[in-house]
């Protein structure tokens, strides 16, 4: 079961015992026995499944209810109390470079398990925050890491170097720490060759390099989809060496996601990244909190400003006042088209606001996101003047535009009586004459 799946599963039991017209024992009997059946779908460990449910059930029955409560927002606070602990509590853990003076971080983990696309995305992590990050190939078994590493390197404007010529990996390291500080960066990335715990010369290995290097940080990448393996793999590469942080990788269609982030967390060792995608920009500091709030359906407000001021999205005071004055043009419809891309999926942007993940069916947001394709391809088969002044648009440059765009012509004609709707929506909101219904059927 995906990490999605799961959420859904969790979603669904709290808003079964939050609808019931009063919460009894029996409820709550219900709640624990759908918590248990999402959990082990989800390959959470059955020790961990069992002991998280019977401290909700005892809570549940036993607990006196805060003041300002209902009991069911006190359940509801209960099992993401109980969740965020499963994930490890309230601390967080995000490994920083030293001010003033070089850190080095080394990446281990199993061949596989997405280290050296993690490197690049832990670099565009590091530059974005002011850092400027070199990037070292120390894998010389993998043929193609060089060559993978260094692109990835160069998409996210990090320093690289590696040595195709050597198949000496402490060699390579500390040729390359001299050379990278030679550079002036402020953090070295080393991504190692990938191994495994009964690869007993490769684990030897990574002893040894670890040893000689004696990184600031070391991370270990682990892959989502292994689920309670994920404890045995990070039990062993603990006994190699300090690992002060984990990634967890490949959670956006992960089958065992939940099992892997509940078992490394038993492990005590912190989690301090998930990898949601293939993307160099799909990676997220992991805060139990926050992942939990999303998980139960109930937002994450500051992830969503987060992702916004990642992708830019600012519209000038100038502009807005503009546009709620009704001065709203297609090629600002375009524009914010393009923003709405930048944050990502719709479904992944909609989980970050409460109350409205698992709410919209898929087959909606499948259609939105198609909808935002098709509209974006046909704004950009317009000419100028039709993106400023939406007036000059007629059958003829209609047909135009769809064959550009390579649509329906009623394609066209639909995106353009969206606009208008929200076009009059924006300036009717002027005068707060607008019911929030109203924003239903939009389409986006």
């Amino acid at each position: 079961m995906s990490i999605v799946d799961l959420g859904k599963n969790l979603f669904e039991a709290l808003r079964k015992i939050t609808s019931r017209s009063s919460v009894d024992r029996e409820g709550i009997k219900e709640l624990c026995n759908d918590l248990t059946r999402a959990f082990l779908k989800a390959d959470v460990n059955l020790k961990l499944a069992l002991d998280i449910v019977k401290r909700v059930e005892n809570r549940a029955l036993n607990e006196e209810v805060p003041v300002g409560f209902t009991r069911r927002e006190h359940i509801v606070k209960i099992v993401y109390e109980e969740i965020v602990k499963l994930l490890g509590g309230e601390k967080t853990f995000i490994p920083m470079p030293k001010p003033g003076c070089l850190t080095t971080m080394m990446l281990v983990g199993i061949q596989g398990s997405g280290k050296t696309t993690t490197a690049a995305k832990l670099a565009r992590f590091y530059i974005q925050r002011g850092f400027k990050v070199g990037l070292i190939c120390a894998d010389t078994y993998r043929a193609g890491a060089y060559q993978q590493l260094m692109q990835l390197a160069r998409d996210v404007g990090a320093q690289f170097y590696g040595d195709l010529e050597s198949k000496d990996p402490i060699k390579i390291v500390e040729d390359g720490i001299r050379e990278l500080s030679r550079r002036k960066v402020d953090l070295i990335i080393i991504d190692t060759a990938g191994r495994h715990k009964d690869e007993k010369s490769l684990m030897e290995e990574a002893r040894l390099l670890y040893e000689k290097i004696k990184p600031d940080f070391v991370g270990l990448i682990l892959d989502g989809t292994i689920g309670q393996q994920a404890a045995v793999q990070a039990e062993a590469f603990k006994k190699v060496c300090d690992v002060g942080f984990v990634v967890v990788t490949k959670l956006d269609g992960s089958s065992r996601g939940g099992g892997a982030l509940s078992a490394v967390a038993a492990t005590g060792a912190p989690i301090s990244f998930i990898g949601l995608g293939e993307k160099v920009s799909e990676l997220e500091e992991f805060d139990p909190a926050r992942f939990t709030a999303r998980l139960l359906g109930l937002g994450d407000i500051r992830g969503l400003i987060e992702k916004a001021r990642e992708a830019e999205v600012e519209v000038s005071r100038r502009r807005a006042s503009a546009i709620l004055y009704g001065k709203f043009t297609l090629k600002d419809f375009y524009e914010q088209i393009e923003a709405s891309r930048k944050l990502g999926p719709i479904s992944k942007v909609l989980s970050l606001i409460p109350g409205l993940a698992y709410r919209i069916p898929e087959e909606e947001l499948e259609e939105i996101e198609k909808n935002l394709d098709k509209w974006r391809a046909i704004l950009q088969s317009m000419r100028k003047e039709e993106l400023e002044d939406p007036r000059v648009i007629n059958l003829s440059r209609i047909r135009r535009i769809a064959r550009g765009a390579g649509v329906k012509e009623s394609d066209v004609k639909e995106l353009l009586k969206r606009y208008e709707d929200a076009r009059k929506l924006l300036k009717a909101m002027r005068g707060r004459r607008v019911p929030i219904s109203k924003f239903r059927g939009l389409g986006c």
